[in-house]
């Protein structure tokens, strides 16, 4: 299995399905990728600024966490 390399855009067009009422489990049988990666999604979006954090600000955090 390869892996898929998802762009902000898009993971940021499905964060905005699953704020608008639309069920994580419908969403991942129709896009084919699995809820605990739309979970972590989400997660990630989290932030103070409203968008999906970069690389080396998602390193820093698991560094500092470890």
């Amino acid at each position: 299995m390869t892996k898929r390399n998802f762009t902000k855009e898009f993971k940021q067009t499905i964060i905005d399905f699953v704020s608008s009422d639309h069920k994580v489990s419908d969403l991942s049988k129709e896009y084919s990728i699995a809820p605990s990666l739309l979970y972590k999604w989400r997660r990630e979006f989290k932030s103070e600024t409203g968008a999906f954090k970069d690389e080396a600000t998602l390193v820093l955090e698991k560094e500092n966490r470890e």
